[in-house]
């Protein structure tokens, strides 16, 4: 896995049942947004690059696709072969994936692209993309215009270092030069609604970088999460807690 980054190895690997208990799913407008623009259909072939546990996999099977799963974490990919028994679950990277040449109608990322971002996985993709075929990229972004999100940033921030992030903008330089049409972005509204204890602290606790920090500095982040939510008023006493996001989807075309 030398391709893969080691917060991503070493958090994903340690915590990948709080990461399938703690993320939220994706909106069901997706649906109509892959058909529209990425062209899927049933019996579409479609990939799902970084699928993680299966979050956005479940959503795309419901696309009809042919969906095969592409992990490069055994502890991810073992999760998601538990959750979705009958998905075709592969070991790769982005920058190696063990597909024939242009066999894929498109290839979908899930909160994964800026892990990987760069030259060499554009053009790894548009090799197993047929000519025309469609690249999704797909977030679920804290909405921070809600105070107490904002405050649950300003708590993990600080432990993010180096680590790629979507917030970044950085992912984008991969696009100049590379084999693709212009990124088309839809947003669309979503909320992860469930005990605070699963929305905001197995959320948090899931992040890569959280997830592989020592013992210690963990239970420090997990402390403040609960004072968080002991202490402010929108959260304080909830018994169930509606997580803001906005979901943003962006679409490319392979030329050539």
């Amino acid at each position: 896995m030398e391709n893969v980054h080691a917060s991503a190895r070493q958090g994903f690997g340690l915590e990948a049942q709080t990461y399938a208990h703690g993320r939220p799913d994706y909106p069901d407008e997706l649906l109509e947004w892959m058909h529209e623009r990425l062209g899927i259909t049933a019996g579409s072939k479609a990939v799902d690059l970084g699928a993680g546990t299966g979050k956005f996999t479940r959503l795309l099977l419901r696309s009809g696709a042919e969906v095969c799963a592409i992990e490069p974490v055994a502890a991810m990919r073992d999760k998601l072969a538990e959750e979705l028994p009958g998905v075709r679950v592969l070991e790769g990277t982005a920058q190696g994936m063990p597909l024939a040449d242009a066999s894929q109608d498109a290839v979908l990322c899930a909160q994964a692209f800026h892990w990987f971002a760069s030259a060499a996985a554009l053009r790894e993709i548009h090799r197993v993309l047929r000519p025309g075929g469609h690249l999704g990229l797909v977030w679920n972004v804290r909405d921070e215009r809600v105070d107490w999100v904002a405050e649950l940033t300003h708590i993990v921030a600080p432990y993010e270092g180096s680590t790629p992030r979507f917030h970044t903008g950085e992912w984008r330089r991969a696009f100049a030069g590379a084999p693709f049409g212009p990124l088309q972005l839809r947003e669309f509204s979503h909320q992860h609604v469930g005990p605070a204890e699963q929305v905001i602290v197995a959320r948090t606790l899931s992040i890569s970088f959280i997830a592989a920090l020592p013992a210690e500095q963990k239970a420090r982040v997990e402390q403040r999460l609960h004072d968080l939510i002991d202490n402010h008023p929108a959260l304080r006493g909830q018994q169930q807690v509606a997580f803001p996001y906005r979901t943003e989807a962006y679409s490319s075309v392979a030329l050539g």
